[in-house]
């Protein structure tokens, strides 16, 4: 077992009411991005997959930042903030900038956990799921207003398929599997 289940800090399920569950379900989904990184330090969390390819760890910590920042900062709140990590000069620079460096590190993680708390706030003051972000007007491919809700499943949708990410480079790392 990667963690034993009286140490696991995701609670399975058990929600009640819409809000919560999809709250829930991508509060779960950020723990287990955690529990894939845990214990590694900088060169670790850095170490590619296999080349070519620039994943990992940390890559996919900057990344989730980013979206994290792109879907409740720019889309639902409105902001017009400058991405973290990326530009036009360096479009996949969460992945190439994440170099095995412990303030590369320190960084990734204050910027995600930042992230991560603006958007819990987001939705928890959020009057309702109704509630519509501009996915066109962030720099998004859509021109229709998204919803809180549909923002959410996709989020726990991109968590999910990430952590898949991250089970198969934790791995190659120490040979820690998922769970």
């Amino acid at each position: 077992m990667f963690v034993h289940p009286d140490e696991d800090t995701r609670t399975d399920g058990g929600f009640q009411g819409e809000r919560a569950v999809l709250a829930g379900y991508l509060r779960d989904q950020r723990l287990t991005l955690e529990l894939k990184c845990a214990g590694l330090d900088a060169d670790a969390l850095a170490r590619r997959s296999v080349e070519p390819s620039n994943l990992s760890l940390l890559g996919l910590v900057r990344h989730l930042a980013g979206v994290e920042q792109y879907w409740f900062r720019q889309v639902m709140a409105g902001q017009d903030v400058r991405r973290h990590y990326r530009s036009e000069d360096e479009p996949a620079g969460e992945f190439t900038g994440a170099v095995a460096d412990p303030a590369v590190v320190a960084d990734a993680w204050a910027t995600w956990r930042a992230e991560v708390a603006f958007a819990e706030q987001l939705v928890a003051q959020a009057p309702s799921l109704d509630v519509t972000g501009d996915a066109g007007g962030a720099g998004g491919a859509g021109d229709e207003p998204m919803e809180l809700r549909e923002v959410l499943v996709h989020m726990i949708e991109e968590y999910a398929r990430h952590n898949g990410h991250a089970d198969f480079l934790r791995e190659r790392i120490d040979g820690r599997v998922g769970q």
